[in-house]
């Protein structure tokens, strides 16, 4: 059972969330195989990354994906994946400049990096790090193989707006008690 929340409370891009819900289903039962997972996604603007960046994190400004897990230890593969990922959309402009790619390759890179956090891995070392680097570039290549990750961008406001009307009803609230990782900083 896939539980999936998307909701996109940015302004900066438009983005094609019903594309992006199928490459995450896709992303989660297909490839990394799991059975039963909650999952909310929150597509961000810099103020409101920064606020949760200092509220949960204690660090100052935006950075470009916050994962919260609520599922606690897992072991591998994880039995249940429950979690809440946050994407700064104006980070992944900003860094897919930096990094010659799109900003919705960068968009697909945070959310595949927060899936793998809450399946296990941990990039708090340097050997951590180059594991789960390996393993982001790998399902990143998978994805763009099986979907036009540019058509991220071909959505207009309504569609955006639809999105955040269905998925406002089932949003996961964020807890203290939550294992927040910060990532790609």
């Amino acid at each position: 059972m896939t539980e999936l929340v998307l909701r996109n409370r940015q302004r900066t891009r438009h983005v094609h969330s019903p594309l992006l819900r199928r490459a995450t289903n896709f992303l989660l039962a297909d490839v990394l195989l799991l059975e039963r997972c909650e999952l909310a996604i929150h597509l961000i603007a810099a103020p409101e990354m920064a606020r949760i960046n200092q509220q949960f994190l204690d660090h100052a400004g935006s950075t470009d994906v916050i994962t919260f897990d609520y599922a606690g230890e897992t072991t591998r593969p994880p039995e249940h994946v429950h979690g809440e990922i946050f994407i700064c959309i104006d980070d992944a402009v900003k860094q897919a400049r930096q990094f010659r790619t799109t900003w919705q390759s960068e968009l697909v890179r945070y959310l595949i990096h927060g899936v793998l956090h809450l399946v296990g891995y941990d990039d708090l070392t340097p050997a951590g790090r180059r594991t789960m680097k390996r393993e982001e570039n790998r399902l990143l290549q998978m994805l763009s193989r099986q979907f036009s990750l540019r058509r991220l961008a071909n959505a207009g406001p309504s569609s955006s707006r639809k999105s955040q009307i269905v998925n406002r009803r089932a949003s996961v609230s964020l807890s203290r008690a939550a294992r927040a990782t910060r990532v790609r900083s």
